[in-house]
């Protein structure tokens, strides 16, 4: 071995062999420091667990047993608040279209696809101002005895029937009663074409200009029908999206209007008091709604006029005081019964006198069904006008002879089918009255009147939004009112979730909690 080499050097040192540390110097010291400070410190844990011993030894009970129950306090917290952190939150999809399948289509409720949403507007430009803006209401001192048509007691709750029109309210009856946005798009639609129709000088036309309209022309009917579609959603001279085309509407038929309270003047003969009753029903409905004083004279002039033309039967039919058929006075009640819910006075004889004349058409049918006149045999289309009627006049909703119409009229084969039955008159009828009846007879009736009307309106074309009264099949009325009438009628059934409230429950008090 070459001098001044270590025994090491020289000789390779194999894979994994670790080298060999000089015993000698700084880094020996290091080692013995530490071994020395592990010393140190083994001596002080002893000394620690000896004193933690004598403490423990020395400790009354209650801190050891405090001591122990804080811990178990804290370890109880931690695992709670890991349970809350690892918590899962699951969501459940309900839909709002729970008796039928959502129809899809493009609507102007929809909207275009990438459109800018703008926020809403709560407080419309439109409202007028008031002199304290928070001052409470005038408390309503409501009788629970007054709630009948026929009732002599004066009360003011009948006045709630048109409240469902406002917005907020209408946007609760449309989840309760089963409306979808499918129902609205098409009355939205609807009346869009409406506004489109309407002539210069505010009127509309039972013939035209537009496809399939009626053969013989009736202004005040057909402008009387549009503003009745308008105002069952709301619009009104003075607010809505169609305040304008409704102001021009009545701007003319207010010139229509005798001193005696008559707007029919050029038409069929057999029109005169449908046309009243439209009208009256249309001018009462907006003087209940807005409360203008210009209107009120007006309507008070008209429904007088309805009065005046009773029969002595106790109906009313094509020229005053002569004769009484159903389908007339079906119109003039409910024009009655729009003058009450605006809180104007009716008579109430005039309603008795209907009453007797209703007991005896439908005698034999044991007042269940109603026929045309005394002595024809019944119909659906009657029935169900009739039942309305008797709604209006105060029959309960669980009198056994409405019960029995109501399941009549709901059958299966009664409900609406463009296919094979099509008459818009009669379901404009069975619509308000399975509606005041509500529970299963609405449902029924609902489920396939808010699917087929919607899928059976123009989607496309110069008439989108209209309803075209030959196809599928022909409508039995078409040739006396044409396209405008079955499309104002139209729109006026799927407003049925917000046009008039239900007779039979206090539904303005349940939607406002």
């Amino acid at each position: 071995m070459p001098q001044g080499q270590s025994p090491s050097q020289g000789q390779p040192i194999r894979p994994g062999q670790p080298k060999q540390q000089n015993p000698t110097g700084p880094k020996a010291a290091s080692v013995e420091d530490r071994a020395q400070s592990q010393l140190a410190h083994d001596r002080t844990a002893e000394i620690d667990d000896a004193l933690a011993d004598d403490v423990l030894r020395k400790s009354p009970p209650w801190l050891i047993s405090a001591v122990l129950h804080m811990v178990l306090m804290i370890m109880l917290a931690l695992i709670i608040i890991q349970e809350e952190d690892n918590r899962r939150i699951t969501l459940d999809a309900v839909y709002a279209e729970k008796l039928g399948d959502q129809l899809e289509f493009e609507t102007p409720l929809a909207g275009p696809k990438n459109e800018i949403v703008e926020e809403p507007v709560f407080t419309p430009d439109y409202l007028e101002e008031v002199e304290d803006p928070l001052a409470m209401p005038e408390e309503l001192k409501i009788d629970l005895n007054g709630d009948m048509a026929t009732s002599s007691i004066a009360t003011e709750q009948i006045g709630f029937a048109l409240n469902g029109r406002q917005p907020g309210t209408k946007r609760a009856l449309l989840g309760t009663y089963g409306g979808s946005a499918a129902t609205e798009a098409a009355v939205n639609l609807g009346l869009e074409w409406l506004a489109r129709r309407q002539k210069k000088d505010g009127s509309w036309s039972l013939t035209g200009p537009y496809r399939n309209g009626a053969n013989l022309e009736n202004g005040a009917a057909a402008t009387a029908m549009a503003l009745l579609a308008f105002q069952g959603a709301g619009h009104t001279h003075k607010a809505g999206k169609f305040r304008q085309n409704v102001a021009r509407g009545w701007k003319w038929l207010l010139n229509q209007q005798d001193s005696d309270g008559n707007f029919f003047h050029d038409g069929p003969y057999n029109h005169r008091y449908y046309t009243q009753g439209q009208c009256t029903i249309a001018i009462c409905e907006l003087y209940g709604m807005t409360k203008d004083e210009r209107f009120r004279a007006p309507a008070e002039r008209a429904v007088q006029y309805c009065l005046d033309g009773q029969s002595a039967q106790g109906g009313w039919r094509y020229s005053p005081k002569i004769g009484s058929d159903l389908s007339v006075t079906g119109w003039i009640v409910m024009a009655l019964q729009s003058a009450k819910m605006a809180g104007l006075k009716v008579p109430e004889e005039p309603l008795k006198k209907v009453s007797k004349f209703l007991d005896r058409i439908s005698r034999e049918y044991d007042g269940s069904r109603y026929p045309y006149q005394g002595g024809m045999e019944a119909t659906r289309t009657m029935t169900a006008e009739g039942l309305l009627c008797r709604q209006y006049l105060g029959w309960k909703r669980d009198d056994q002879r409405m019960v029995k119409g109501i399941e009549y009229i709901t059958r299966d084969e009664n409900l609406i089918d463009f296919k094979h039955n099509r008459n818009v008159y009669y379901w404009y009828y069975a619509t308000q009255a399975a509606h005041h009846m509500e529970g299963e007879y609405w449902e029924k009736w609902d489920r396939v009147m808010r699917q087929a009307l919607p899928t059976h309106q123009a989607k496309t074309g110069p008439e989108a939004g209209s309803w075209n009264p030959l196809r599928p099949s022909f409508d039995r009325w078409e040739a006396h009112g044409g396209r405008l009438y079955v499309t104002c009628l139209s729109i006026c059934i799927l407003e049925v979730y917000y046009r008039h409230l239900p007779l039979y429950s206090n539904v303005y008090k349940s939607i406002s909690r």
